[in-house]
């Protein structure tokens, strides 16, 4: 009988089998690690598929196109309508190149004038952010907005009090909240509104959103989980050679 069969036969004598099934146990588990993170790999690909066919496609029109709430996010949209500078807030703890400010989300009014998409005109500072100084921004008549379409910052159940009147400073758009104090039905969706083609040269400064269509870290980390699988495997066959006699 050769070395190899012999440290075979050990790992599953009297004295060994058990942590030899505890061993065998624990390589499963690692690799079930490893291909966890390949089907994570998978879904990430995929999503990032879906992410760049929508970024080639034409911007959908919410005038027309059906909206949803769970297939938008991060598409390119664009809406005509008449600004309602009555109904605009602020949303509040807001920074641009390190400087404290706030973003002026203002409703959007369509064409039926029984539907509105909120909307986020960018960023103005600290020191503006009041009524009467946000006013010297409004714009008036029809306009057309492009952007990008983003998901109701909903509050957490119980992190908050939900606001029981007209509220003018937010920390995050909420749409269903806002709703409440609109006279007109909103999207589900709001529009982060596109920056101007050349650039920022005058207030509400807008940024482009950030499109990450990177693989991120799953297929190192599969990698590692599978080295720790067999690399278990290899320390206890050594292990169990040199206590074999």
């Amino acid at each position: 009988m050769n070395r190899a069969q012999l440290i075979v036969r050990t790992l599953f004598n009297r004295r060994w089998w058990w942590v030899t099934l505890c061993v065998l146990a624990l390589m499963g588990v690692l690799a079930r690690l490893g291909v966890w993170q390949l089907d994570r790999l998978a879904e990430r690909r995929a999503s990032n598929a879906e992410l760049r066919a929508a970024l080639m496609a034409d911007p959908l029109d919410l005038n027309r196109d059906p909206v949803s709430a769970e297939t938008l996010e991060g598409r390119r949209v664009v809406a005509t309508g008449v600004f309602d500078p009555d109904a605009q807030m602020l949303l509040k703890v807001q920074s641009w190149q390190g400087q404290p400010g706030v973003h002026l989300i203002t409703p959007l009014v369509l064409a039926d004038g029984a539907t509105a998409v909120l909307v986020d005109r960018g960023w103005i500072p600290d020191a503006q952010a009041n009524a009467a100084d946000a006013a010297a921004y409004d714009v008036t008549g029809l306009v057309t907005v492009e952007g990008a379409a983003a998901k109701s910052q909903m509050i957490s159940r119980g992190a908050a009090v939900e606001p029981s009147g007209s509220q003018f400073e937010w920390y995050r758009v909420d749409v269903a909240a806002m709703q409440r104090q609109m006279p007109y039905e909103l999207l589900p969706i709001y529009v982060r509104q596109a920056p101007p083609p050349e650039g920022n040269l005058t207030l509400p400064y807008r940024s482009a959103p950030e499109i990450d269509l990177s693989e991120g870290s799953h297929l190192s980390y599969a990698l590692q989980w599978f080295i720790f699988s067999t690399g278990l495997g290899i320390a206890y066959a050594i292990f169990v050679n040199k206590n074999t006699p």
